[in-house]
């Protein structure tokens, strides 16, 4: 199996960390023209002032630098040594997919039952992956090997 396949969830991810990103102006910028709030209200963050619609896609996108940074780590890793299989990079979609679904959840209607089960789901995920990972290492430290071959 070719490694490189392992960056395209990598992608598709920060792909989707910037479009959240994007709303975050939108969002701002449009409560500020229908004069809901000021841009003062930014100053240091946000203020109490701030709508939900407005605050969410910030809180999300932190959501996106949070623990998906474990992602990255990992996948970067099953690349650098060459541990990726048909299982990790299956299970790497799959988290892919449960954060964009953690997303749209909190972006929209914003059920916390239904989030905490994407947020939690792509955690159970995201832990496989490593235990993934941790088998190659050990599969290599068996095999004697000090490096595994690129």
């Amino acid at each position: 199996m070719n490694s490189i396949q392992i960056m395209y969830p990598m992608l598709a991810l920060v792909a989707w960390t910037f479009l959240v990103l994007l709303m975050i102006p939108y969002q701002r910028v449009k409560a500020v023209r229908s004069q809901q709030i000021n841009a003062d209200d930014f100053k240091l963050g946000e203020s109490d002032n701030v709508p939900a619609q407005v605050s969410i896609p910030n809180r999300n996108y932190m959501n996106l630098l949070e623990l998906p940074v474990l992602f990255y780590v990992v996948c970067i890793v099953l690349y650098l040594f060459s541990g990726l299989s048909p299982v990790t990079l299956g299970l790497a979609w799959v988290y892919v997919v449960l954060r964009i679904m953690h997303s749209l959840v909190h972006l929209t209607y914003n059920n916390v039952l239904h989030r905490l089960f994407f947020f939690a789901t792509s955690n159970v995920v995201l832990s496989v992956i490593w235990i993934f990972f941790f088998l190659v290492v050990q599969e290599a430290g068996d095999l004697g090997l000090d490096s595994l071959p690129r």
